[in-house]
Order: C-alpha cells, then sequence, then structure tokens
C-alpha cells in the first residue's frame, strides 16, 4: 500500500489490514480525532510518541505535543497538519 491506496482506503467504512498506528491515523483521517487517540495511548513506542504528539497538535494542545515530541526525540513540527500527517503516514507504511 502506498499513501495513495491509503487515502483512497479513508473512504471504506472501516480500516482493514492496518497496523494499530496506522489504524489511529486512519481514524484520524476519517475525522474521529478519539478514535485515532484512543489507539494510540495504548502503544508505547517511538513511532506511536510522534503519532501521539501530532494528534496533540491537531487538537492545539502544544504542551502536550511537546511533551509526546520529546518522548519520540523529535522536535516540535512547524510543517502543516496535512504534511505531518502524510508523513507519519508514509513512514508507517515503510515500516
Amino acid at each position: 500500500m502506498d499513501l495513495s491506496q491509503f487515502k483512497e482506503s479513508l473512504n471504506n467504512s472501516i480500516p482493514n489490514g492496518l497496523t494499530k498506528l496506522l489504524e489511529a491515523l486512519w481514524y484520524d483521517g476519517s475525522g474521529d480525532w478519539k478514535k485515532a487517540h484512543e489507539i494510540t495511548q495504548e502503544i508505547h513506542s517511538d513511532n506511536a510518541a510522534e503519532v501521539h504528539a501530532y494528534l496533540h497538535r491537531k487538537e492545539g494542545d502544544k504542551w502536550n505535543a511537546n511533551y509526546w515530541y520529546e518522548r519520540a526525540n523529535k522536535p516540535f513540527c512547524d510543517a502543516s497538519l496535512k504534511q505531518e500527517w502524510q508523513a507519519l503516514v508514509e513512514k508507517l507504511l515503510l515500516n
């Protein structure tokens, strides 16, 4: 699957065959921030911390986002939310 196919899958009613973090980004891309956050909270890895940071930045909670960027050993992201979401999806599709 590539980014284009992932975006196309957002038209489906449920995510199919995705890792949990990609599933979280799928829900976020489908407009369900809460479900994306619930999934991400249950995963303990650098990638999960980075997705968690993105979700809190999207929420507007910069303090919490910064905490999670630090946990992921990443600087605070200054890209657009759309760009960050796409970069995260692409990164996770490669893993």
